[in-house]
C-alpha cells in the first residue's frame, strides 16, 4: 500500500467512529482506522473521496490528476473503462471500473439540480414507491407548487443513461407498481383503465394526477436510440405482454 494520497498527502486510511446506536459496541470503543486506498492504472494512489473531488477535471481529460497518465483501456465489448484496485474496510475490489462513477460525479458537479432527478430514477429502478412519492412531495414543496417544474422532474431523461425516462427504467427493471404510479401521475391514460389496486395505492399515498400540467405524456418520451417505454416492454413479452396488448403503454 502506498504511504499517502496523491491529492491530500494524508495516509491512505480513514477513521470511522463507533456507532453509538449499535448495541454491539461497548461504551468507550475507540475510533477505528480502516484502509481507503484507490490505486489508478498508472500506479498513483488516492482516497476515494479525494479522487471524486477531482471528477470534473478527470472526466474531461481522462488522465490521472497527479501524473497526467491517460487512464482508460478498452474492454472486450469495446467500451472504455478505468480499471482500478480499491482496498477499503470491505476488502479488496480488483479491476473496479470507476469511469461511470467519475462521469456521474462530474455531471452532478456541473448540474447539481439533477441530483433529485437521478435519485428519483434510482428509486424507480428499485421499486421504492413510497420513496418516490416522498421525493416528489418534497420537490413540490420546494418548487412552491410549480406544476411545470415538477413535471420536468418527473419526465427527466438521464443523459448518462441514454436519455431514458423513469418509465423506461421501471419497465426495464420490471417494477410494475412504479409503472402504474408513473402512468397515474404523468400520463393521459383514463382513470378507469387503472387496476383497482393501483388506484387505491395512489389514492392511499395521496398522489394526484398532473391534470394541470401541459407537459408531454410520459409514455411518449423517447430515449436517445428512439425507443419509448412501450418499445422496451415489447422486448420483454413475458413480463409486459398484457400491458402492451392492452395499449396501456402507448401514448
Amino acid at each position: 500500500m502506498a504511504a499517502v494520497c496523491k491529492a491530500c498527502e494524508d495516509p491512505l486510511i480513514i477513521t470511522i467512529d463507533p456507532d453509538s446506536e449499535d448495541e454491539d459496541n461497548q461504551t468507550g470503543d475507540e475510533p477505528q482506522n480502516v484502509p481507503d486506498d484507490l490505486e489508478l492504472p498508472c500506479g498513483c494512489h488516492f482516497h476515494w473521496q479525494c479522487l471524486l473531488d477531482q471528477s470534473e477535471q478527470t472526466a474531461l481529460s481522462l488522465t490521472c490528476p497527479s501524473c497526467t497518465t491517460y487512464l482508460p483501456t478498452q474492454t472486450p465489448t469495446g467500451e472504455p473503462a478505468i480499471l482500478t484496485r480499491y482496498v477499503n474496510e470491505g476488502g479488496l475490489q480488483d479491476s473496479l471500473d470507476i469511469l461511470p462513477t467519475i462521469t456521474e460525479e462530474a455531471y452532478l458537479a456541473s448540474n447539481p439540480e439533477a441530483r433529485p432527478a437521478r435519485a428519483y430514477h434510482l428509486m424507480c429502478s428499485e421499486g421504492d414507491v413510497e420513496g418516490i412519492v416522498t421525493l416528489l412531495q418534497d420537490a413540490n414543496e420546494e418548487l412552491a407548487g410549480d406544476v411545470a417544474a415538477l413535471g420536468q422532474l418527473i419526465r427527466y431523461q438521464d443523459p448518462l443513461a441514454g436519455g431514458k425516462s423513469a418509465l423506461h427504467v421501471a419497465v426495464e427493471k420490471a417494477q410494475e407498481e412504479v409503472v402504474w404510479l408513473l402512468l397515474w401521475i404523468a400520463s393521459r391514460l383514463p382513470t378507469d383503465v387503472f387496476p383497482a389496486a393501483a388506484r387505491q395505492a395512489a389514492e392511499g399515498l395521496q398522489v394526484v394526477r398532473l391534470t394541470n400540467d401541459v407537459g408531454e405524456d410520459i409514455r411518449a418520451l423517447k430515449a436517445e436510440n428512439g425507443s419509448t417505454a412501450e418499445d422496451v416492454a415489447k422486448g420483454l413479452p413475458a413480463r409486459w405482454g398484457a400491458l402492451v396488448d392492452a395499449g396501456v403503454l402507448r401514448a
